[in-house]
């Protein structure tokens, strides 16, 4: 409600309406285009704050262009003289007020006179503040009254400074009405002067605001989730990776000299990460020495990823190793390993190649648990050792796993591999590939030649899971 005293302030013209027609098409345009990529509600999923997020974001933007929109309307039509038509097309009754949850209704306007002590408010501020016209408008006295503690403090501080020092106002407080609800207005006023350039009064439009409010808290609600999800992700992903560096063996590539010793094989192994930093899964490799002079080769993956997947991968190679150690046979181990699967707290499947060479015979015992069976390399050509059954660690209980024994000759080539280190975001190109490298490896000189191969093949193409490979060349 504008005082008075600014009447004879020249008026602007009217703004061109085809231009202000123009920013309406633009504004709606927009609005369309921003509601066409909100998440649809019917399918928004509970557990992903991304989500939540995106849908947040988008109502906010949508409800900040409705209010522009109608603002736009406002500026191209001017204040009719005329009662709000109907949506019917009826003429609304007289003294009926702005639509209900239109702009409008949102908006009011006050007038405090500090000469006569007369306070005018406009009908959309009683219906703002939920009171009725004959209540009475409150006072600047009274007005704190109907804040919320911690606001009052921000109302008198703003009055302040308008009537003393000539501010403008412009901030927000939260009311609470007679209902109990609470509102959150937008304040903006200035003071009045009289010829003598003294205050005589206070006018201020105030805006209801909580829509915009409620959707921008949902924003920064749903953006903490966000980043407390995307912080426990990253913690996440370190633990599982410190996890799985510690768990490996402690060399990469080629065992050291000393590890290798009278057992006659050359021994060389890599972990090939997945393409997505967050995908460390459960694959494992290793190849131990053993009391009686013979040597553990042994390739695994256990079904999950991140710490889960680590942890139980941590669990399985530290008993594969303590029953290798203690002289237990591959067909054996596996035994134990899928009853300790099967009486585990969190159940999983796992896959798992375990072998033991002796190097005094050249022979390999192994066993597998629903593995890809070693590639043997032999004179420039390579297959596939004919596998003994057994099935996934952790698919069914009380499972025997048979075992076979192979001769190995010197300058052999055995390839011990997880599954999925030849499938790739273009394809899987299956255990075909890795027979096709049997040339190269006849002419490879040393286990870490052939591992070069491998990596050079394999591991420069973007890839959708971790993988692990092991070569064990048999020494003369």
């Amino acid at each position: 409600m504008p005082s008075h005293l600014f009447a004879d302030r020249p008026a602007p013209g009217p703004p061109e309406r085809t231009t202000v027609d123009a920013l309406i098409s633009r504004t709606r345009r927009l609005r369309g285009d921003v509601a066409a990529v909100r998440p649809d509600t019917s399918v928004l999923d509970g557990d992903d704050p991304q989500l939540r997020w995106r849908h947040a974001l988008c109502e906010l933007a949508v409800n900040q262009l409705d209010d522009l929109g109608t603002q736009l309307g406002q500026l191209r039509d001017g204040v009719s003289e005329q009662p709000a038509g109907c949506p019917d097309g009826t003429a609304r009754p007289a003294g009926a007020g702005p639509e209900r949850g239109s702009l409008l209704s949102r908006v009011g306007s006050a007038e405090w006179n500090l000469l006569t002590d007369e306070v005018s408010w406009s009908d959309e501020l009683y219906a703002i503040f939920g009171r009725e016209p004959g209540t009475g408008a409150l006072s600047l006295d009274e007005l704190p009254s109907v804040l919320l503690a911690e606001d009052q403090p921000v109302l008198t501080a703003m009055v302040t400074d308008c009537l003393v020092d000539g501010r403008r106002i412009d901030g927000e407080i939260r009311i609470l009405l007679p209902d109990g609800r609470m509102r959150t207005l937008h304040m903006m006023g200035e003071p009045v002067l009289d010829a003598d350039g003294c205050t005589a009064s206070m006018w201020a439009v105030l805006r209801d605001v909580s829509r915009l409010r409620r959707s921008r808290h949902q924003v920064d609600r749903t953006r903490s989730s966000l980043r407390s999800q995307e912080h426990r992700a990253r913690t996440e992903r370190r633990m599982a990776v410190e996890l799985h560096e510690a768990v490996l063996p402690p060399w990469r590539g080629t065992r050291p000299p000393s590890a290798q010793g009278p057992d006659g094989l050359d021994v060389a192994a890599h972990y090939l990460p997945a393409d997505s930093a967050d995908r460390i899964g459960g694959d494992w490799y290793d190849a131990l020495r053993l009391p009686d002079g013979g040597t553990l080769l042994t390739v695994g993956d256990l079904t999950g990823h991140g710490v889960p997947a680590t942890s139980g991968m941590a669990t399985l190679l530290g008993a594969l190793r303590a029953m290798a150690v203690a002289g237990i046979e591959p067909g054996p181990v596996l035994g134990h390993l899928n009853a300790l699967i099967q009486c585990s707290a969190r159940p999983a499947l796992a896959s798992a190649l375990c072998c033991r060479f002796d190097p005094v015979t050249g022979g390999l015992v192994w066993a597998q648990a629903g593995h890809p069976a070693p590639l043997l390399f032999r004179d420039g050509v390579g297959r596939p050792l004919p596998a003994p059954d057994g099935v996934l660690l952790g698919a069914a209980s009380g499972v025997a796993y048979e075992q076979d024994q192979v001769a190995l000759l010197p300058g052999d080539v055995l390839m011990l591999h997880t599954d999925k280190l030849t499938r790739r975001s273009d394809g899987d190109t299956g255990p075909e590939a890795l027979l096709d490298l049997a040339p190269r490896f006849a002419r490879a000189e040393t286990a870490q030649d052939c591992l070069r191969t491998v990596v050079a093949e394999f591991g420069g193409t973007e890839r959708l899971d971790d993988a692990c490979v092991l070569v064990a060349r048999v020494e003369a």
